[in-house]
């Protein structure tokens, strides 16, 4: 499943990130960036707002994804 995944991803055609630039956030850092507490990051993870994957137990989400959720849920306050 994860090998297809990544050829999927491959296929997509998407520029690749510079080596230097983060890719994905923790849930600490959501609640950094959003100010909420720790139940609500895990909250929103959980609604599927935006990409997410569990590594171990260890949650890391989508920078991109959560960066456009995050700029258009502005845009509609």
């Amino acid at each position: 499943m994860i090998a297809s995944r990544i050829q999927e991803l491959n296929e997509a055609g998407l520029p690749a990130p510079p080596a230097d630039e983060k890719r994905a956030y923790t849930i600490t850092e959501i609640q950094d960036i959003l100010g909420i507490s720790r139940v609500t990051a895990y909250e929103l993870v959980k609604k599927n707002l935006f990409h997410s994957v569990r590594i171990g137990s260890s949650i890391r989400i989508s920078k991109r994804s959560f960066d456009a959720w995050l700029d258009k849920s502005g845009k509609e306050a």
